[in-house]
């Protein structure tokens, strides 16, 4: 299967660059997969096409302002990416300019506030690097860090809390699981008052899910990894679910990739787990545990939109796309939502 499938042709105008005023008023488009229907509707529609006795389940990780900027030794300017926690003060980093951080190279952030020196280049091209502070580190992060807001957002973003989710609990994410952006809490408490339970997972979002697809065939491209867990209170509501006959709805495919790298293959059930997923779902996947899905729109020829296309098939979703697209749709983090059900 080539990349090239899942292309589509997105005017720049419809990158969403900020959000809107009210989380759930963005645009929903509702597609049926059994019928290939597709309606319009607004985000907070959502709860009618949710029934007692179905399970969501959202990833309450929590972005951290992980974008730092600082001045080498020398003065020059050089930024850095927070990526992954290796452990304590140890972390994997993505710097710019490369080529000017070498092993050794010292870096102040924030007047001094933060220290880190250059340990050992990776494989890939980021750092281990070693960070020097008084004080706690995460509040030094929200005092000089920035949000890591995705390449295609030129805008800036005046209200930190508005790239966080309002279940965001625990701290680790380069990059925040978009489609939970559109719950308030109100429509989370009348969700549930309606006889729909919520369960979490926490998987902590790498920069690698925006990372092109540089292979031709998809079968070859090389899936990044990263860390999750789930508990087993919400290991209990999703099992219920599934026994009872009621659906499982990913909220996002950070959800989803969790519940299908840890669901038994017979029976679709899921046990309590940590650890990091590589899966890497597209046509011809069978879904072992999900029924449903609360997705944003993705970017032409990424993985994700590969994943959406293998639980509603691929000649759907293009042509939902392009319909999206016809109806200006907002695309991509801040942009509008579709339902698979």
């Amino acid at each position: 299967m080539k990349v090239s499938e899942f292309n589509y042709n997105l005017p720049e105008e419809l990158i969403a660059q900020t959000p809107i005023k009210n989380r759930d008023e963005s645009r929903l488009m509702i597609l049926d997969k059994q019928k290939e229907t597709i309606n319009h509707k607004t985000f907070k529609n959502i709860i009618d096409y949710l029934q007692p006795g179905d399970c969501l389940v959202r990833n309450n990780t929590k972005v951290i302002p992980a974008r730092l900027y600082g001045k080498k030794e020398t003065g020059a300017n050089v930024e850095f990416l927070l990526l992954n926690r290796i452990e304590g003060d140890f972390w994997e980093v993505m710097v710019r300019p490369g080529r000017k951080l070498p092993v050794g190279t010292k870096v102040a952030f924030g007047e001094g506030l933060l220290e880190a020196e250059i340990l050992e280049l990776l494989n890939d091209g980021n750092r281990k690097v070693k960070f020097f502070y008084n004080g706690i580190f995460n509040e030094i992060l929200d005092k000089i860090g920035l949000m890591p807001l995705p390449p295609y957002i030129k805008e800036k973003l005046e209200d930190k809390k508005r790239y966080q989710t309002v279940y965001a609990k625990y701290e680790g994410s380069a990059a925040a699981p978009t489609a939970g952006l559109h719950f308030t809490e109100e429509l989370l408490r009348k969700i549930e008052e309606k006889g729909v339970e919520i369960a979490n997972v926490t998987l902590h979002v790498g920069i690698g899910t925006f990372r092109p697809v540089k292979v031709e065939k998809i079968e070859e491209h090389d899936m990044h990894s990263e860390h999750f867990y789930i508990k087993e209170e919400d290991v209990e509501k999703i099992n219920r679910a599934k026994k009872n006959g009621g659906r499982v709805i990913a909220i996002g495919t950070t959800s989803c990739r969790v519940l299908e790298s840890i669901a038994d293959g017979n029976t679709g059930l899921v046990k309590p787990y940590e650890g990091d997923t590589q899966i890497f779902i597209y046509p011809g996947y069978k879904f072992k545990c999900i029924d449903g899905l609360i997705t944003n729109f993705h970017l032409p020829e990424s993985t994700l939109i590969m994943l959406v296309s293998a639980l509603a098939g691929k000649e759907y979703i293009m042509k939902a796309y392009n319909e999206a697209v016809k109806e200006k749709y907002r695309f991509f983090s801040f942009g509008d939502a579709m339902f698979i059900n």
